[in-house]
């Protein structure tokens, strides 16, 4: 199967940098955009986001060998279903949600019979909207495929090459098993930071304007995080629930655990914690997956 037509339904971060990227590696792939509200699609047409932006998401599928769904899990079956009418018997529906079980299930019933595989390129920024995207947001990134249990592997080898040639390292997993690794990598530091950050802005014995003012390094952090695009983790936590809840189960755990090392003056305990952590921050660091300069290599006026 080769991929020659592509629409893209939503076009925020992720889907204006796949209409980017598309562009600006010279790949011979037309492109089709579409979004629910008219003045992205004005912007994404000013930003040339995409060859052709449609009026209607069925326009924008008609003749796509890929149609892509960019929009918030929670609403990927509705946006599955408009594509419907218009989806050519070959093509393949895919998706960039952060949770894989739950949108699989969605997308398989409001389109029975189409081949249907789920994908998550893990790349984003906290920033949202149609002038978000950019052409390198998945160099260098994981886009971990989870196809349904007897895909076409044509279609798998197909929308694989394809995130290759965005510049993505691929790699093919378990619905359930991505959904339980990424409530430990993304989704639970995500709810941590909006907790902290939420915590913080509650507090009656620190002002506002304190926090903001005296932000030191790891809370201005938590900020950055939490200051993602609500709609898309408030339906993540939703469809993601039994892994996300497991997870915290665990952290809430390890957390009770510190509060007792801290509590009894166990400093060995202490140490030995933060030593393992320390540890799997470098290995992030020489797996390519941050940057490893002082200050996450943010740049400082003389």
């Amino acid at each position: 199967m080769t991929i020659r037509r592509l629409a893209i339904i939503g076009l925020g971060l992720l889907g204006g940098s796949i209409g980017l990227a598309v562009k600006a590696r010279g790949l011979a792939i037309a492109t089709t955009g579409w979004d629910r509200d008219p003045a992205v699609r004005q912007r994404a047409a000013e930003r040339g986001l995409a060859d052709t932006i449609a009026d209607t998401p069925e326009a924008a599928a008609q003749g796509a060998d890929l149609v892509i769904l960019c929009v918030p899990v929670g609403a990927m079956a509705d946006a599955a279903r408009a594509i419907s009418p218009g989806l050519a018997p070959h093509a393949i529906v895919s998706d960039v949600g952060s949770s894989k079980a739950a949108v699989a299930e969605a997308l398989a019933a409001a389109l029975p019979g189409a081949t249907v595989i789920p994908a998550h390129p893990v790349a984003g920024t906290e920033q949202s909207g149609p002038d978000a995207g950019f052409a390198t947001l998945f160099a260098g990134r994981w886009c971990i495929i989870t196809p349904p249990e007897g895909a076409d592997p044509a279609a798998i080898e197909a929308l694989s090459t394809f995130w290759t040639q965005l510049g993505s390292k691929v790699e093919t997993m378990d619905p359930a098993h991505h959904d339980l690794v990424l409530a430990v990598t993304s989704h639970i530091p995500h709810l941590i930071a909006y907790t902290i950050v939420g915590t913080a802005s509650d507090l009656e014995d620190v002002t506002q304007s304190e926090v903001i003012k005296y932000s030191a390094g790891g809370f201005r952090d938590f900020t950055r995080i939490a200051a993602s695009d609500p709609v898309m983790w408030r339906d993540v936590f939703l469809s993601n629930k039994g892994a996300v809840l497991e997870m915290l189960g665990r952290f809430t755990e390890d957390l009770t655990a510190m509060q007792r090392a801290i509590r009894s003056a166990d400093g060995d305990a202490l140490f030995d914690l933060f030593t393992r952590t320390r540890a799997i921050r470098r290995a992030v660091i020489e797996q390519g997956q941050d940057d490893g300069r002082p200050d996450f290599g943010r740049e400082h006026g003389a």
